[in-house]
């Protein structure tokens, strides 16, 4: 947890930016989540908004913040003698809401009676759209609205939520302070850690499950556990894979995408791709080389007053120019980036932003937290798919993740359909399905000079860092 001061004053900063709207502003914090019965339940996680305004990582807590008077109040149970006897002693719910600068606490029970006087009163109850269905269930039985309306339906966000409120935490949470900053650094040294032992485990022959047990280990020994769960896989084109059952071929690429959620529920997300032999042949290497090479273009564009979607823009150029030179596409990479044949070989966007959440805020409305009021997602594949396209102000954290993946199926779609434009030399490209894909991903953090790289000391990056790490592997 943070200080009662830093607690008090994003709360006092979320009043502020609330001026002009009138009513209550209503929190609801995570409760225990079952996995099959009541008693045996997921691993705890608080809710990300609860824990940025209110930082009591407990469930069962829900709080208001009167928008006309000023007060403060959180809602909560005290423990029972039950409680105690299975979990041991809890600090009262006044001495929690205490030490994060709240005065007044009442039993959960009264929530009810005083978003009903609200609404009787004619009220506005500003929320923020759920995630958890439980939530949705409480919210519901609140103020009366349908489950189903509680939730973000599509990347413009929830309707039903108070979008005055929605727009004021991305302003505040898009905007790491110092503090939260220390501790993304902490995330992102463990994210590094955990790689390396990934790397280290790369063997012919071993199960991709046990490097994942062995890198995870560390998640969860010096930390609350993955930021997400782990992809490893010699499947790159796959973009979420989760199946970690293949051995580990020689001369394949891995492709391991993973991050920590530290203890102060901070994330990291770094990706790296790596020859299972030990060293790229020289396909591999000539694909590798253009993602790095457009990783590091991305670093070196990335500054306060730039638009993540120019720098997004630019990567695409710099990566359809390489794929010319290796006669995979053909014609002016100007005209090719206009039409947004980069899209087949990067379907995804270059990044998005970080911080209590490994894709922070997005269930809030993707394109709410991710585009400034004077953007439109474009409907390209690739640039379509970008979750984070703002003008960067310092503060902002953002990965910067480009890959290149040879996807069988919507080549051959592409083909079929004549969605290329006569720019894929498809000849060419047919003797890649059997490749994978690479993405190089590292966490960036724009600052008042510029931009600078979370963590410790890089991973290995270009390609002969990586060989040279994975040589140095085998002789420990």
């Amino acid at each position: 947890m943070f200080s009662k001061e830093t607690y008090s004053a994003r709360r006092a900063a979320l009043l502020e930016k609330m001026k002009g709207q009138t009513g209550i502003i209503l929190f609801i914090g995570n409760t225990d989540s079952p996995a099959q019965y009541r008693d045996n339940c997921y691993k705890w996680r608080q809710d990300s908004n609860w824990l940025y305004f209110f930082g009591i990582d407990e469930p069962g807590y829900s709080a208001v913040l009167d928008l006309d008077s000023g007060e403060q109040t959180i809602y909560a149970d005290d423990p029972d003698l039950d409680d105690i006897i299975w979990s041991g002693p809890v600090m009262s719910v006044a001495s929690q809401a205490a030490e994060v600068g709240v005065n007044n606490t009442l039993p959960s029970s009264k929530l009810s009676w005083t978003v009903s006087q609200a609404l009787i009163k004619g009220r506005r109850i500003h929320f923020l759209p759920v995630s958890r269905y439980y939530n949705a269930l409480r919210l519901s039985s609140l103020t009366g609205l349908e489950p189903g309306e509680l939730f973000a339906r599509d990347k413009n966000g929830c309707p039903a939520a108070s979008e005055a409120l929605v727009k004021a935490v991305i302003a505040l949470r898009l905007v790491k302070t110092g503090e939260e900053i220390a501790l993304l650094d902490d995330a992102a040294i463990l994210g590094q850690k955990m790689h390396s032992i990934a790397r280290k485990g790369i063997r012919p022959g071993r199960i991709e499950q046990e490097i994942v047990g062995e890198m995870e280990a560390v998640a969860l020994s010096y930390g609350w556990g993955v930021s997400f769960p782990t992809i490893l896989t010699q499947h790159g084109e796959v973009f979420h894979c989760h199946s970690h059952n293949m051995p580990v071929v020689p001369g394949n690429l891995m492709v391991v995408d993973a991050g920590v959620e530290s203890n102060a529920h901070y994330a990291s997300d770094f990706t790296r791709t790596y020859p299972t032999s030990g060293k790229f042949d020289s396909r591999q290497k000539d694909i590798y080389r253009t993602v790095f090479e457009c990783n590091e273009l991305a670093f070196s564009l990335a500054k306060p007053g730039v638009t993540y979607a120019d720098v997004h823009k630019a990567v695409a150029v710099k990566m359809l120019s390489d794929l010319r030179d290796l006669d995979l596409v053909r014609g002016d990479v100007d005209s090719m980036a206009e039409c947004g044949i980069a899209g087949l070989f990067m379907p995804h966007g270059l990044g998005h932003n970080m911080g209590l959440d490994v894709h922070d805020m997005e269930d809030l409305g993707e394109n709410l937290v991710g585009y400034d009021c004077d953007q439109t997602r474009s409907g390209q594949l690739g640039l379509g798919s970008l979750r984070m396209a703002r003008r960067l102000v310092p503060g902002n954290v953002v990965t910067d993740e480009p890959g290149i993946y040879f996807i069988p199926d919507l080549v051959r779609q592409w083909k079929a359909e004549g969605l290329d434009k006569g720019f894929i030399n498809y000849s060419k490209l047919e003797t890649y399905f059997d490749f994978g894909g690479i993405r190089v991903e590292d966490d960036l953090l724009i600052t008042d000079e510029g931009v600078r790289r979370l963590g410790g000391p890089r991973l290995p990056a270009s390609p002969e860092e990586v060989e040279e790490a994975m040589a140095s592997d085998l002789e420990c």
